[in-house]
């Protein structure tokens, strides 16, 4: 006696068709990381003003979040729909060239946003209230 299993959850097909939409503008989000990376640079070179210093690297990391976020739904969708369901899947895809390239592509986006949190975006001064309490 045979049963009908579905190949693919409903949820899982909507998920793998939306992280298409979001991962196909990854190369336009990767050309305004440049641009705010240039930017930041610029400044740095400048010597602005803390204040101005501080804009653009907080433009530059979210620039790169929203890299890292289409490159990771680009990610998921190379995977394809069934990896979101079954997580053998997803670990096998990884082990293709496609897949192993989006998690190279990735773990370096994470690595160089997370440096850049770290090291790179200038603290401003707290400004210290008039009276004490």
């Amino acid at each position: 006696m045979a049963f009908f299993r579905p190949r693919v959850s409903r949820e899982a097909e909507v998920r793998y068709h939306a992280d298409q939409e979001v991962g196909k503008g990854y190369g336009e989000l990767l050309e305004k990381v440049a641009r705010a990376e240039e930017e930041f640079l610029r400044a740095q070179a400048e010597r602005r003003p803390l204040e101005e210093l501080h804009a653009a690297a907080v433009a530059l990391d979210r620039a790169l979040t929203e890299a890292l976020r289409a490159a990771e739904a680009a990610q998921r969708a190379t995977f394809g729909a069934k990896a979101y369901d079954d997580r053998i899947r997803r670990r096998k895809a990884k082990a293709t060239p496609a897949g192993a390239k989006w998690t190279a592509e990735v773990d370096r986006l994470r690595t160089w946003r997370e440096r850049h949190r770290l090291t790179g975006i200038p603290r401003l001064p707290r400004r210290v209230p008039s009276k004490a309490a």
